[in-house]
């Protein structure tokens, strides 16, 4: 047998079973991580969102360094692109229902939410994957969440963070109740802008 030119590298697959992975708590929001990017060398994350009914997004805002897609999976997402004539930008509103598809690129002002009376869920990916990141860095140190108390256990990615590779400890005091303007202020610590209000 001829010895090939590459050879056939030693690398698994990654198999999520339904029903499994972490799932992170943000508020009423289950986020359900399928790949944190440590199978990737952090190129590509994905996550599973579900949106009880009647629940605002974040801020509008954009992404500086990552893109995103969503692709519904039940009920209506409904995607807000803000007006902002100072760039051109013309709002529009896009209510995704199931097996819709929203790509979102790096500096591509939106935000979503579910307006409608039923639950909504989303399979969302970020490449490169500081997102996930972001929402476990909420979570790691028992910061307050919309009045909901999380902790512990998170997985922490090297080389994100300060200096000294490690995450930032001081994003949010611990306990401050999750806003607007926190989530912006922490946001931000993942190259995402907000949106300026008019």
């Amino acid at each position: 047998m001829a010895t090939p030119i590459v050879p056939t590298p030693n690398v698994p697959i990654n198999f999520v079973k339904a029903e499994t992975g972490e799932v992170l708590s943000l508020g009423s929001v289950k986020v359900r991580v399928m790949e944190d990017g440590s199978r990737t060398d952090n190129r590509l994350s994905s996550v599973e969102i579900t949106v009880p009914a009647h629940t605002p997004g974040p801020p509008a805002h954009w992404h500086e360094m990552h893109d995103e897609t969503f692709l519904v999976t039940k009920g209506v997402v409904t995607f807000t692109v803000p007006d902002a004539p100072e760039s051109g930008l013309k709002g529009a509103r896009i209510d995704a229902k199931e097996g819709d598809y929203v790509v979102v690129p790096t500096r591509a002002p939106h935000t979503f939410s579910n307006e409608s009376g039923e639950e909504a869920r989303f399979f969302n990916t970020f490449t490169p994957v500081s997102w996930v990141i972001f929402l476990t860095l909420f979570l790691e140190r028992g910061w307050k969440v919309r009045g909901e108390e999380r902790g512990g256990g998170r997985r922490r990615a090297e080389g994100n963070g300060n200096e000294n590779g490690k995450a930032d400890d001081t994003l949010i005091a611990e306990g401050k109740e999750m806003t607007p303007e926190v989530n912006m202020a922490a946001m931000a610590y993942y190259a995402t802008i907000p949106v300026q209000k008019k």
